[in-house]
């Protein structure tokens, strides 16, 4: 039989247990800050809550264009992991900001041109043809020349078809994650150009499909740990977690093809 202070004493153990488990817990758990391009949004959203549940970690995004991103990391921005290009990456890695242990490739995407829900399509099979859509569209929309480098190869593109001039007045700059992709959906641009993984998911668009392979551009995009991180465990760990192989689907979901493809 068990006596009234025999219960006592369990309750009180069962607290103290109960106690401890949290208090270890919230001691263990870490808050990973994360500054990110625009492109692997869709897919962070799909595998960030399943590191937070798996780990007990949390993550905390600041999401901005690529120059922006440069600017604030080089100013001396503390950030415990980034999410950038390959080649931003790698020179972060030679002048010391980036541990060279603490990156992995992630996925490459290339660029992809949208038009309206219900909008005819337009015939971009050859450079010549997609040339003659955007002279055809009376405003067409791709990200800040020097934001981001979408951007600034479709400046680059636009030369390389001998329609700059032509096209000056009808090119609206907007990066994806100022709201360029929701321009098309609204009708005020005909076209848009933008990385796969930033109109995958886009409401009231329909994807044409890639440009011309004369004139695509391949990101690889991966993610780095900071030198300056005094406890890069949780930010190698979630390093490793969106590497995975296991998570290739989501990344091919939302736009990315397997890093060296």
């Amino acid at each position: 039989m068990i006596t009234s202070k025999a219960m006592q004493n369990t309750l009180c153990s069962v607290v103290m247990l109960a106690a401890w488990t949290m208090t270890t817990q919230s001691i263990s758990a870490a808050e990973i800050s994360v500054m990110s391009g625009g492109a692997p949004k869709g897919v962070l959203a799909v595998l960030t809550p399943q590191f937070e549940q798996q780990t007990g970690n949390s993550v905390k995004y600041s999401f901005a264009v690529i120059s922006a991103l440069r600017q604030r990391l080089d100013a001396g921005e503390k950030v415990d992991m980034v999410l950038l290009p390959v080649p931003v990456i790698e020179a972060y890695v030679k002048a010391g900001k980036l541990r060279s242990d603490g990156w992995a490739p992630l996925g490459n995407i290339g660029i992809m041109v949208i038009v309206k829900q219900g909008a005819p399509v337009p015939d971009i099979s050859t450079p010549e043809n997609f040339r003659k859509a955007l002279l055809a569209a009376h405003e067409v929309v791709h990200a800040t020349p020097g934001a981001t480098p979408s951007g600034s190869h479709m400046a680059k593109v636009i030369e390389q078809l001998g329609i700059a001039d032509a096209m000056r007045s009808k090119i609206i700059h907007r990066p994806a994650l100022e709201g360029g992709a929701d321009l098309v959906a609204k009708g005020e641009a005909e076209i848009g150009m933008y990385p796969a993984s930033e109109v995958a998911h886009v409401d009231g668009v329909t994807v044409v499909g890639p440009l011309p392979t004369e004139l695509q551009l391949n990101i690889l995009y991966g993610a780095g740990v900071t030198t300056d991180n005094a406890s890069p465990e949780p930010a190698l760990a979630f390093v490793k977690f969106l590497a995975d192989p296991a998570n290739r689907i989501h990344w091919k979901e939302a736009g990315f093809d397997p890093p060296g493809s």
